[in-house]
């Protein structure tokens, strides 16, 4: 069992809510029961009292405050929403260094956390989907890339042009990239509108960077994927495809970008949609 946040998440759960339990059927009424009332200068054994008149022990008090805070977060997290940092640059320019995003956990079915076994399906990756999936070489890593083969696709990489099933993806050149901060070094690379599947998307190659031809056929139950920065992402290409069972969700929005190496906050990306 990795001790990751979700496992940490569900550990603090059960805790603080298996005390408040153990709390309410056994330790409080053993509590009020030898609790003494002061009547004048008599001093009366009764079972009672109310909660309010027994001293709760503080880590009880604590357990009962924090269990519903827990598990609201865990609930939120793993069934709803949970929140991402993009590490690299892989994914330039559709996401940058920085951005803080929202991923919907529920797109692919729910999932029950830290096992990560599916309970309800509710639907699959389609092509252009940009996902967040745990690295099939290193399940403890959480990577981010874009589908652009679903299962049964033939899909081939050559001359920097994306072909599925046959058929080449259309490129249109529309910019020379100028980077700020972590993206500086991709600066002067292409920028080029590509669509895929109908869905049209912008993507980043250097004219006469390193190019890696590749062709596969994605197995059922798996999926191809690919970094938008195409000749600055290590993804389907290089390690193979994503299985069913690693997707975490899909990525929809940005909701803060701070990048160091920047001049602080691009407030222009909060609120962005991820497409």
């Amino acid at each position: 069992m990795n001790f990751d946040f979700p496992t940490i998440l569900v550990l603090a759960t059960f805790i603080t809510g298996g005390i408040w339990a153990l709390d309410a059927l056994f330790w409080a009424p053993k509590r009020r029961e030898n609790a003494p009332v002061i009547e004048g200068d008599a001093v009366v054994e009764s079972a009672e009292l109310s909660e309010q008149q027994v001293k709760e022990p503080l880590f009880v008090e604590y357990a009962k405050s924090f269990f519903p805070i827990i598990l609201i977060v865990l609930v939120i997290r793993s069934f709803l929403v949970e929140p991402f940092r993009i590490p690299s640059g892989s994914m330039m320019p559709t996401l940058l260094v920085g951005d803080f995003i929202l991923v919907n956990k529920f797109s692919y079915g729910i999932r029950l956390p830290v096992i990560n076994r599916k309970i309800i399906e509710l639907g699959s990756p389609e092509r252009g989907d940009i996902i967040v999936f745990r690295y099939p070489e290193n399940p403890a890593i959480d990577y981010i890339k874009r589908v652009v083969g679903v299962p049964g696709d033939h899909v081939r990489y050559s001359n920097k042009v994306l072909y599925l099933n046959g058929e080449p993806m259309e490129q249109a050149f529309r910019d020379t990239y100028i980077g700020i901060g972590s993206g500086a070094p991709m600066t002067g690379a292409s920028v080029l509108t590509e669509q895929l599947a109908g869905i049209n998307h912008d993507i980043l190659v250097v004219p006469n960077g390193f190019d890696r031809t590749y062709e596969f056929t994605v197995p059922e139950g798996e999926y191809f994927v690919m970094g938008d920065n195409r000749d600055n992402s290590r993804d389907s290409r290089f390690w193979g495809t994503v299985p069913d069972e690693n997707l975490v969700g899909k990525a929809f929005m940005i909701w803060m970008n701070w990048d160091a190496n920047a001049a602080g906050v691009a407030w222009s990306r909060i609120g962005s949609t991820i497409e």
